[in-house]
């Protein structure tokens, strides 16, 4: 049954290649299942779609093996233009959902069905099948579709259809100098504006030119005439001091002797199409009889690369051969267009200037002709007019802007190592080329920025759940920096604070070369750690370029000085770290509740760069390893306090007892618990003679762990003073009613023994609540060595008492908790008898050896764990050796 108004209809795509798995219900298999995923698709080339695939598996996934507790099967099919991914779980009493009872997706903020929200954000299609027993959601994602480029061509058109032009059409040339001022008037100006050229020429063309005026702005015509090519519509005034509309094609241009002018022709504005720059440039190709060239491919090449390095590649690549240059460039612009970031080049060290970023506003240092054409003829003359040439040999350049919509997107530039090689015509030829492939970078540009926000969201998705799937610290601050190395960074060190008052310490170092990790501890051990700034978000750290720098070029000095062998073997060592750690560093900070408790550092290699998308990851990853650091940290913290008390309430060690053998084994139930609400001593009241007890409090963990500390504490107490053993039992009951709303009832057997000259042990023994002790005999019988009285904690007024045995030489006393006898496998418990039984088979046995035996007949008794606390303690007396 499908999910109401969900698709569940398939493409009728042929399927051609498919790939299966199942997964156990197991936390672990959820990355496994996204790294099945990711490997299958990017096996069969469809990287476009990974990412979306990746998140929606391990959401389905997640409520398969984890919700559902059920295995998951996972099938993922290839078709011809996208990918079908199904993920099935058979949970043994799912229900059904019946058409029309309103069934609706469950919110974002709760645990499941996120899932579903998923698949309907991401997908192009998907659904859900049901059956009272299996349930299986697909979710199909096509395959994007790629830009091809617009080709289209004026096609051969009735007369009728033709542009209308008056039977002799004028074309006006005026030539406007560098001052403005008209310096040349053709007669075809004379005819359509009735001015002849004796009064026009030395007057300036906005005596003339009835500019469009646009609010809050100037004339604009003076920017214009500056510009290297304009082309648009503006007013004229004629002789009879009408305006007229034309349309006008501006050309700067220089003569001979280098002086610039500008170049104007000026048409009707309704025969605009004589001089209109086309949109597009038809050319037929031999053997097509209907194609055309489109002007993008025409620069680029067919077929265009897909992806936007190589796109952005290729058009460097063809600049500089368009130019006849000897290197280009090409730089984006950030989102709020202050910054151009260095993405390709050609000619140029472009491993050391690959994202290096220029501000965009004029100054020293800043990329001033970004927004405008600009060609310089020597660069030698203007130093730092394009900072990305700096040192490299190159004199004159050509930029021009890549605008989209009005808006400027990045900068494409060509460049010579020979002044005065280009000029205007050049940079109407680079911007036409510019003007043709910026629509395509722009959205080359927009489709990485959405793939990488969509890996980045697998990416903070797995690192979630490895960060929250340990409370280890150590294992936290490995997971940090192998998550950073190296799809982050080159390498990674991690500075942790212990408290406001301590320095940072250097935790955790990783390089994605392991033989590097040693010397890069080193060199970041000889330099003062960053400040433990928290304001959020990455800053550049100098320190360890410049450390590893230093240390270079001492030892090359030494290296040319002395000549000796070991410096000869460690100058290798020393470059290869400072070309490891020469490039851009950056630290994050840790900062989880409001307390810095670290810092991320990530580096890159010699003159390379961090691009800003990788920043603002590394930002979130390092929100999410600071909130896990910090909790690994309080847990070890709690961890270790929890023990420690623990500890305390445990006997320090047992006395020596002549001439009886003593054993005690204690288990604590619960993971990080050593004492719980069982508990036992044993330890000397007077000379001659010794206490023991053995007692369970009701409940286990913290709360009864408190119970057990005061009755232990107040038995050697009250002991001590004198007090026999009802008396003892009675006053430990008053204390335990004393605590009110916190006080437990308790079971304890209470004794005191009394080693004799003749081998044997007299015991006085109060059993309050508790059950009873057994004695073991030489020849194998099994009894109980007490009578039962009530209970600790429950009433006000006891009248207890006390029971006095003698343990001769080879018996055995078992003193136990109910976590012994009480254990249970079903509906079958081992109760009295079974451990009356188990004792009777440990006739001749140490005292140790009894305890042991005891212990493995209760693990043995159930497969599962046990839940309750456990006490075991053993008294023998040893049989005299025959001599």
């Amino acid at each position: 049954m499908a999910e109401p108004g969900i698709d569940t209809r398939t493409r009728s795509s042929v399927i051609t290649a498919r790939a299966a798995a199942t997964f156990e219900p197991v936390g672990r298999s959820v990355a496994i299942a996204r790294a099945f995923v990711r490997d299958t698709l990017q096996g069969w080339g469809y990287t476009d779609v990974v990412d979306d695939a990746v998140v929606l598996t391990s959401e389905l996934v997640t409520n398969a093996v984890v919700h559902a507790g059920t295995s998951a099967d996972v099938l993922c099919l290839r078709t011809e233009d996208g990918v079908r991914v199904e993920v099935a779980d058979r949970y043994p009493e799912r229900e059904v959902p019946i058409q029309g009872t309103g069934h609706a997706f469950a919110s974002t903020d709760s645990e499941n069905g996120r899932g579903l929200l998923l698949c309907a954000a991401l997908a192009s299609r998907w659904g859900v099948e049901y059956t009272p027993t299996y349930k299986q959601v697909w979710f199909q994602l096509d395959l994007p579709e790629r830009a091809i480029g617009t080709r289209s061509a004026g096609p051969a058109l009735p007369t009728s259809m033709l542009p209308v032009a008056d039977e002799r059409v004028r074309v006006a040339v005026v030539q406007i100098d560098a001052t403005g001022t008209v310096a040349g008037w053709n007669e075809d100006a004379e005819q359509l504006f009735g001015h002849p050229a004796e009064k026009v020429v030395g007057k300036p063309l906005t005596d003339f030119a009835a500019w469009p005026h646009t609010p809050g702005l100037g004339s604009g015509i003076a920017e214009a005439l500056q510009l290297s090519r304009w082309e648009g519509s503006y007013g004229m005034r004629v002789a009879d001091g009408r305006v007229i509309a034309v349309y006008a094609s501006h050309l700067r241009v220089r003569d001979t002797h280098g002086e610039p002018s500008t170049v104007c022709l000026l048409v009707r504005d309704y025969e605009r199409a004589v001089i209109q720059t086309p949109p597009r440039v038809p050319s037929t190709e031999a053997g097509s009889e209907n194609r055309v060239a489109d002007p993008f491919e025409v620069f680029i090449g067919s077929p265009a690369p897909d992806d936007l390095d190589g796109l952005l590649q290729r058009t460097v690549e063809r600049a500089r051969d368009m130019l006849d240059g000897d290197s280009a460039f090409l730089l984006l612009a950030t989102d709020d267009e202050t910054e151009l970031e260095v993405r390709a080049s050609t000619g140029l060290p472009s491993a050391r200037q690959r994202f290096a970023r220029v501000p965009v506003e004029a100054g020293t240092g800043r990329y001033g002709s970004a927004r405008m054409p600009a060609v310089h003829d020597d660069l030698i003359a203007v130093p730092g007019a394009v900072p990305l040439l700096g040192g490299t040999g190159m004199r004159s350049v050509v930029t021009v802007p890549l605008k989209v919509e009005g808006r400027l997107t990045g900068s494409l530039g060509v460049a010579a190592e020979a002044a005065g090689r280009y000029s205007n015509e050049e940079a109407l030829r680079l911007q036409f080329a510019a003007d043709r492939i910026a629509l395509a970078v722009e959205s080359a540009r927009l489709g990485e920025l959405e793939r990488l926000r969509r890996g980045s969201l697998s990416f903070l998705v797995e690192a979630s759940d490895l960060l929250a799937g340990t409370l280890d610290r150590d294992q936290t601050l490995a997971l940090m920096a192998q998550m950073t190395v190296p799809t982050l960074a080159t390498w990674c060190a991690v500075y942790t604070i212990a408290d406001q008052s301590s320095d940072p310490y250097l935790s955790y170092v990783l390089h994605e070369d392991e033989d590097r990790i040693d010397s890069l501890k080193a060199l970041l051990a000889k330099i003062d750690p960053p400040e433990p700034v928290p304001t959020p978000g990455a800053r550049i750290w100098t320190a360890p370029a410049a450390a590893a720098h230093e240390a270079a070029l001492r030892t090359s000095m030494r290296e040319l000085g002395g000549g000796s062998a070991p410096v000869s073997s460690g100058i290798g060592t020393t470059l290869a770290t400072a070309a490891a750690v020469g490039g851009e560093t950056v630290v994050l900070p840790l900062v989880a509740r409001n307390r810095v408790i670290g810092m991320l550092t990530l580096g890159k290699p010699s003159d390379d760069h961090f691009r800003q998308e990788i920043l603002e990851l590394a930002e979130d990853l390092s929100r999410r390893a600071a909130l896990a650091l910090d909790n690994a940290r309080l847990y070890s913290e709690r961890t270790a306090i929890s023990q420690a008390l623990q500890r305390s309430l445990l006997p320090p060690g047992l006395p020596q007892i002549p001439g009886v053998e003593v054993e005690v084994i204690y288990r604590a139930a619960g993971e990080g618990n050593e004492v719980g609400g069982d508990f036992y001593d044993l330890f000397p009241i007077r000379d001659g003679a010794y206490g023991f007890a053995i007692g369970d409090v009701c409940g286990t963990g913290p709360e009864a762990a408190a119970v057990t500390g005061l009755a232990r504490h107040a038995l050697r107490l009250l002991a001590r003073e004198g007090f026999a053993g009802p008396a003892v039992l009675e006053r430990l009951n008053t204390a335990i009613l004393d605590e009110g709303a916190r006080s437990r009832f308790l079971t304890l057997l209470y004794g005191e023994l009394w080693p004799q000259e003749n081998g044997s042990a007299v015991l006085k023994i109060v059993c309050a609540g508790h059950p009873l002790p057994l004695r073991l005999r030489p020849d194998g019988t099994v009894e109980p060595a007490a009578e039962p009285q009530p209970l600790l904690g429950v009433m006000d007024d006891l009248e207890l008492y006390e029971q006095v045995i003698t343990l001769d030489p080879g018996d055995v006393l078992l003193c136990v908790t109910d976590g012994v006898t009480e254990r249970r496998e079903g509906t079958r418990m081992l109760g009295d008898d079974g451990l009356a039984d188990v004792l009777a088979t440990c006739t001749g046995l140490t005292a140790g050896a009894v305890a042991s035996r005891i212990l493995r007949a209760v693990e043995r008794f159930a497969a599962e764990p046990a839940s309750d606390d456990m006490a075991i303690l053993t008294l023998r007396i040893p049989e005299p050796h025959l001599a």
